[in-house]
């Protein structure tokens, strides 16, 4: 049996622990209201096309983007998948959130090979509001879900109806 250096499986294990947070912070210029929500995911508004280009080095390993295709989400999916980096798009407005959107953030989010994550939209107002339909679906309580939604970005009244329509479904 080949027996590994107590500090090189310690190495190892913390390079795991590592690879799996993306950064605390984050400058405004290069994603606004970026925040890390929990291990393995980070989410924020439209980054930075300097920033898009680095996310790779930053650790991340997917982008999740709600943007629309008038928002250019077309065009940051080439960029991205160039990185290397898996894309995924699930376009939103108030109008169109559904159940089914949220469910594909979900899966992405809950999937081990994904993390770390950067789930953005233009403002991150959309995001807060997908945040907080996640939350309520993995059982938190309504209040609990709005408030981690507003620190993620939720700001419109529009979109914190859409949530709770869409979560009804």
């Amino acid at each position: 049996m080949t027996r590994f250096p107590a500090f090189l499986l310690v190495a190892l294990v913390a390079g795991r622990v590592f690879a799996a947070d993306p950064p605390q912070t984050l400058p405004a210029a290069d994603i606004p209201n970026y925040r890390v929500m929990r291990p393995g995911v980070a989410v924020g508004g439209q980054p930075s096309p300097a920033a898009l280009s680095r996310l790779s080095a930053l650790g991340f390993r997917t982008v999740i983007n709600l943007r629309t295709a008038e928002e250019g989400a077309e065009e940051e999916g080439r960029v991205v998948r160039e990185a290397g980096l898996r894309y995924v798009w699930v376009p939103v407005t108030p109008a169109t959130l559904s159940l089914d959107d949220i469910r594909a953030v979900e899966a992405v989010l809950q999937a081990e090979d994904s993390g770390p994550v950067l789930l953005h939209c233009a403002s991150s107002n959309r995001v807060g509001g997908v945040w907080t339909a996640i939350r309520v679906r993995e059982g938190a309580a309504w209040a609990e879900a709005e408030a981690e939604g507003k620190e993620a970005g939720l700001r419109s009244p529009n979109v914190l109806e859409a949530v709770r329509r869409a979560v009804a479904e």
